[in-house]
């Protein structure tokens, strides 16, 4: 339903819009019928962890996919980045983005690394070559960009950066499955990039992860470290941790590949819809995707300036969520206003404010193949009213105690 009065908004007294929560990241659930075949395949082999089939199509389809030499699959991403910096030697400090997912500066501190927390570019929303040039110490290690919404961050600058200064190059492209650079997929830069295949990612395998790279040496390395150091039977080599995927995520995976042209799809669709929708609504702009490269689509960000909307990003999740559309502040407020970081590192190396400008004004709504253009245009349709009517939708906020900040 298309609402056009205030009185009509939930926040206000009207019926919400959804009679179910709409979440952002529901999954996507593909061909059941072929997903309970290769269930049952797997139960009648007997084999459901361990490197089974399943794994290892899942890992071949994905390294042909990104033009990649080793794609090895992991339980999930942030086991993942785990592995990966292990197996790359890395030491002393990282440098991360500051606007990002908690697992990325997680994964760092968790193995006893110092994130250094760098600034972003407000433009772009990912990693500032110049700032995380200016962070590198005798103490850098590694540079461990993010490529946010799937949209690739400066591989070239940070490349050269990362050349120049001898340093790791590790990737989280959690969010860049089938994106491009410069007209290449994603996957084979740096010394190694992780994949993440939770159930909220546009191609999804349950719980799952993957690291690709084109080094034979470092593939080796994390292909024993994710199965305890094992080489063979009876052989360890090394120190190693349990990273394996097993077969009946595997087989989402493998059906999530299969329908992924269908989900793209899809999520090009409601992007596109939003865009029109609000185009020309002051203060609301839909982040834009490059058209000449490839990308998944699967993020449907707003940005909110409220000097021009007349309504806060806060208020607009406010009135969303109270319409059953569980809109998300991402990644509010930044790694360093989160715990531990906060407490053991209170004073940033440099300046964050790039990353405290989007984070104030940044705001996710639902996607996917559970999303119809119906559902896009009574989200936008909220939008809109409420900005139409600012000055009355903050009166009304404040007065009854709402989110009018």
């Amino acid at each position: 339903m298309i609402k056009t009065r205030l009185d009509e908004l939930a926040v206000f007294g009207g019926p919400p819009s959804f009679a179910h929560a709409l979440h952002v990241g529901r999954p996507n659930l593909g061909d059941r019928a072929k997903l309970f075949a290769r269930l049952n395949d797997a139960l009648d082999r007997g084999w459901l962890s361990n490197h089974g089939p399943c794994e290892q199509e899942f890992e071949g389809r994905l390294a042909a996919m990104l033009g990649v030499k080793h794609c090895l699959a992991i339980c999930n991403a942030t086991v993942a980045l785990e592995i990966a910096m292990r197996a790359m030697g890395l030491t002393g400090e990282v440098i991360v983005p500051d606007f990002t997912a908690a697992a990325t500066p997680h994964s760092v501190q968790w193995l006893g690394l110092t994130p250094v927390f760098c600034d972003i570019d407000p433009l772009t929303h990912n990693i500032d070559p110049r700032c995380a040039e200016a962070l590198i110490t005798p103490r850098t290690s590694a540079i461990l960009p993010v490529h946010l919404w799937g949209r690739p961050c400066d591989i070239e600058a940070l490349s050269e950066i990362a050349h120049r200064h001898r340093l790791k190059l590790l990737f989280d492209s959690s969010h860049a499955l089938l994106c491009s650079y410069r007209g290449q997929k994603v996957g084979g830069f740096g010394h190694a990039e992780i994949f993440s295949f939770h159930a909220t990612k546009v191609c999804n395998s349950l719980e799952g992860g993957a690291i690709t790279t084109n080094d034979d040496a470092l593939a080796d390395r994390i292909d024993r470290m994710r199965t305890f150091g094992f080489r063979g039977a009876d052989n360890v080599e090394c120190e190693g941790t349990n990273g394996k995927l097993d077969e009946f995520s595997a087989a989402m995976g493998l059906t999530s590949l299969d329908g992924l042209p269908d989900f793209i799809e899809a999520n090009r669709r409601n992007w596109r819809r939003a865009a029109h929708d609000l185009k020309g609504v002051p203060g609301v702009e839909v982040i834009a995707y490059d058209e000449n490269e490839s990308n998944n689509y699967h993020y449907l960000v707003l940005e909110i300036e409220a000097s021009r909307a007349g309504v806060s990003r806060d208020a607009l999740v406010h009135i969303l969520t109270k319409e059953n559309v569980l809109a998300r502040r991402h990644f509010y407020p930044g790694c360093h206003r989160w715990e531990p970081y906060r407490t053991l590192y209170p004073h940033p190396r440099a300046p964050l404010t790039g990353t405290e400008e989007v984070a104030a004004r940044v705001m996710q709504l639902p996607n996917g193949t559970a999303v119809s253009e119906v559902a896009i245009d009574t989200m936008t349709s909220v939008i809109q009213l409420a900005v139409e009517n600012a000055p009355e939708t903050m009166r009304r906020l404040t007065a009854a105690g709402g989110t009018g900040s």
